[in-house]
C-alpha cells in the first residue's frame, strides 16, 4: 500500500540519497541547471525542513520503503492570495506507476490547503513530458510558459 506523510528526522538519509538522484537527473535535463543551481541534498532538506521553514518535506512509502519524496513551499500572500509550489516530486524508478506519486500530490495538496493555500502550483522542465503528463493528471493545468534568454 502507498502512503504519503512528513518526513521525519529517521528519513534523513534516504531523503539525502533520493535527492541526489533528483539532482543529477534534473542536471542532465534541458533546463535542469538553471534550475539546480548550487543546491545540494542538505541544502534542499534544510530548505523543506528547517525551522521555521514556510514548507513540508513529504515522504512516499511502497511496502514500508520510502521510494519518493516531495518537497513543497508557501508563497508570499499576493493579491489576497496564498500559493504553494511543489518544487520537487521525486519516485524511484523501480517504485513508479503504484501510485506513490498520487498520494505525495495529494498529501501536498492537503498541506497546502491546511496552510491557506488557495492554488498549488508545480515545476516541470522543459520537454519533461512525463512530469507534465502527471501534473495533468492530478488536475493541474498549464497557465503559463516562462521563455527566458542569457545575456551572458
Amino acid at each position: 500500500m502507498e502512503l504519503a506523510r512528513p518526513a521525519g528526522a529517521a528519513d534523513r538519509q534516504i531523503c539525502t540519497r533520493l535527492l541526489s538522484q533528483v539532482l543529477v537527473g534534473a542536471a542532465s535535463m534541458r533546463g535542469g541547471g538553471a534550475l539546480v543551481g548550487e543546491a545540494t541534498p542538505v541544502s534542499l532538506l534544510d530548505r523543506w525542513t528547517g525551522p521555521g521553514a514556510a514548507a513540508t518535506l513529504l515522504v512516499g512509502e511502497y511496502e514500508s520503503a520510502v521510494v519518493g519524496l516531495l518537497g513543497v513551499t508557501v508563497g508570499a500572500e499576493s493579491g489576497g492570495r496564498r500559493s504553494s509550489l511543489i518544487e520537487c516530486c521525486y519516485v524511484e524508478t523501480g517504485a513508479r506507476g503504484v501510485g506513490v506519486g498520487t498520494a505525495l500530490m495529494a498529501a501536498a495538496v492537503a498541506w497546502s490547503a491546511a496552510q491557506g493555500c488557495s492554488d498549488v502550483d508545480a515545476l516541470a522542465l522543459p520537454g519533461d513530458r512525463t512530469t507534465k503528463q502527471r501534473l495533468e493528471a492530478a488536475g493541474f493545468t498549464a497557465r503559463l510558459l516562462t521563455l527566458s534568454r542569457r545575456l551572458e
